[in-house]
């Protein structure tokens, strides 16, 4: 293809722009030189914006890729919000955390630079660390914003750059446009206004964050058991393998296990140093399940009865469980949420201490055994656009609502089918330090009663029904793939399909409008109080669902298919619901190939 005129000036600008060094011009002029029109329209042919986590990119030169540069203009963006809030606000600062990653320091530094250069004092952990401590440490000191430079589970070649709030939640609206203009209107990056390290410092503008912080959150971690007597008994038992994945899980879960009374975690080796390139892993999602794979194996050959692995900033956690016969089976975000839910209501009911205004909030594409679960016991089930960041505002509106002390609704749990949990609210984002601790408490618990995890779920599924949910993802790049999203969203939105999976379409609800219809008559079925988002979902006669969504940090289109049936027999149940997830799956890729 030949670069159009936009794309071209893009190029022509980054290259004559004097405040990018010419390491990262080089490699523009490398792709000049080789004719790589498509890579350079890849890189050129947008700005990197806010999405559901804030900037994530690929690394490199370019508009549309993470680097010094872009992440630059990013902190100088939220350096004049910070700024715009008061003298108070910059005084306040802002913390920074990072992962593992490639850059992930010096992206990191940058940030801190960047608000020092504002005036604004920038609070940075001296090494890597949990994007849930960062979460917790925004309120911890009274900081008006925060950052953490992380791509989560993403593959090595990204990085990224996600902001917070005062109360330790992710950037949501009205901040995150504002955030925007104020990045657009920073004019380039010789615009950005940044300190050098020991002036900074001189200034009183970067100071370190120290493991007083570390001893903080775990003092909060410890303090959210809800059965110590039961770790205490079992903990000593319960033999636990855990993996980071090469990345911050690392720096505090052994502790907040070892801490809990679980004696016997044992890390795995090839997996406990930090490494960017995440070399023994295709990919360190612990949604993937070869993520786990040299942690089964250790678990094996150790007898353990429970596979714990985060991904690298922390944030999500999966599990495998041992089954009667030796064999480990992984358990899905969906049920370690309902496992992690079902156990705090009990442990609550049978203390005699679940509130009243009990809430559990979820979001619309996780499923539904754990909001049904929360129901059974009298919580109200709140359900929130994709995105952790959701859940974590909520929080802070039941609490300006009430009071932080007495909010209008008493948040319990929270957790998405992402892998990603919030058992307390002393962090304001999916926490899988915490997690951890609660799904190996859970486990002593199972045990005290001579079962595993696993069988809890099967008890689960024979008193609630056999829930069988599942994703589908199609990935489609660049500057075509973003168009040929936006055509698949068209066309499920104005010519929905009737059946899917040789299932009849009964409702089709569309979150752009917040109106559910009747597939066959239009009426409107329900109005959903949320902001407007590009989702479009289905109902399906028997009762599943089938919702598809862009991603806002990666460049794909994810289905999610949400089935259940009896639970009275469980091999049955299995077999029906992956049927049918099979046919649902063929109408999807039948979707994406139009």
């Amino acid at each position: 293809m030949h670069m159009d005129a936009a794309i071209q000036e893009a190029v022509d600008a980054w290259l004559s722009e004097p405040a990018i060094a010419d390491a990262l011009k080089e490699e523009i002029r490398r792709l000049v030189s080789a004719g790589a029109d498509n890579e350079l329209t890849d890189r050129f042919y947008q700005p990197l914006a806010f999405g559901t986590g804030g900037l994530r990119a690929l690394l490199g030169a370019g508009l549309n890729r993470v680097n010094v540069y872009t992440v630059g203009l990013a902190a100088q963006g939220l350096a004049n919000y910070v700024a715009r809030q008061g003298d108070a606000a910059k005084a306040g600062g802002v913390a920074i955390a990072y992962d593992c990653r490639r850059m992930s320091e010096e992206l990191a530094l940058r940030t801190a630079l960047v608000m020092a250069g504002n005036g604004i004092k920038a609070y940075l952990f001296e090494k890597l660390r949990p994007t849930p401590e960062l979460s917790f440490a925004i309120r911890h000191l009274g900081c008006t914003a925060g950052v953490v430079v992380t791509a989560s589970h993403n593959p090595p070649e990204y990085n990224g750059f996600k902001a917070y709030w005062s109360d330790g939640g992710q950037i949501v609206p009205p901040h995150d446009t504002a955030i925007i203009e104020e990045v657009d209107k920073v004019g380039g990056f010789g615009n950005v206004k940044a300190l050098e390290v020991e002036e900074a410092r001189q200034a009183g503008l970067l100071q370190d964050i120290g493991v007083a912080a570390d001893e903080a959150f775990l003092e909060e971690v410890d303090a959210s058991c809800l059965n110590p007597q039961i770790c205490r008994s079992h903990g000593q038992k319960l033999k636990i393998v855990f993996t980071s994945l090469h990345g911050t899980g690392g720096q505090l879960i052994p502790e907040a296990l070892r801490r809990r009374g679980f004696e016997q975690v044992l890390e795995v080796p090839e997996q406990a140093e930090p490494d960017g390139e995440f070399s023994t892993v295709d990919s360190p999602n612990p949604e993937e399940a070869a993520a786990l794979d040299l942690a089964i194996v250790l678990a094996k050959k150790e007898g353990a009865d429970v596979v714990i692995g985060t991904d690298p900033d922390a944030d999500r956690m999966g599990i495998a469980v041992r089954r009667g016969d030796g064999e480990f089976e992984l358990v899905t975000g969906n049920r370690i949420g309902s496992l992690i839910c079902y156990y705090i209501c009990e442990q609550l009911a049978q203390a005699q201490k679940f509130p009243e205004n009990a809430v559990v909030l979820s979001t619309i594409v996780s499923g539904d055994m754990m909001k049904e679960i929360a129901r059974s016991y009298g919580a109200e089930v709140v359900e929130t656009l994709t995105g952790f960041k959701w859940i974590g505002a909520k929080i802070r509106q039941y609490e300006k609502e009430g009071s932080p002390d007495n909010p209008s609704k008493r948040f319990i749990f929270g957790a998405e089918e992402s892998y990603g949990y919030l058992p307390g609210t002393f962090a304001r984002d999916k926490d899988a330090v915490t997690s951890a601790a609660f799904i190996a408490e859970a486990a002593a618990w199972a045990a005290s009663k001579g079962k595993s995890l696993l069988d809890m779920l099967d008890d689960l599924f024979a008193r609630f029904g056999y829930y069988h949910e599942s994703a589908k993802s199609v990935v489609l790049k660049g500057k075509e793939g973003g168009e040929q999203i936006k055509a698949i969203m068209e066309r499920l939105r104005h010519n929905p399909p009737d059946h899917i999976g040789g299932q009849p379409v009964v409702a089709v609800a569309d979150m752009m409008t917040g109106e559910k219809r009747d597939a066959q008559t239009g009426q409107v079925l329900e109005q959903y109080d949320l902001p407007a988002a590009n989702v479009v979902l289905f109902t399906l006669a028997e009762g599943g669902k089938v919702i598809a969504r862009p991603s806002g940090t990666e460049p794909k289109i994810k289905f999610y298919i949400l089935l259940k049936t009896a639970g009275d027999d469980l091999d049955r149940a299995a077999e029906q619901t992956t049927a049918q997830q099979n046919l649902i799956v063929e109408d999807v890729e039948n979707w994406t190939q139009c």
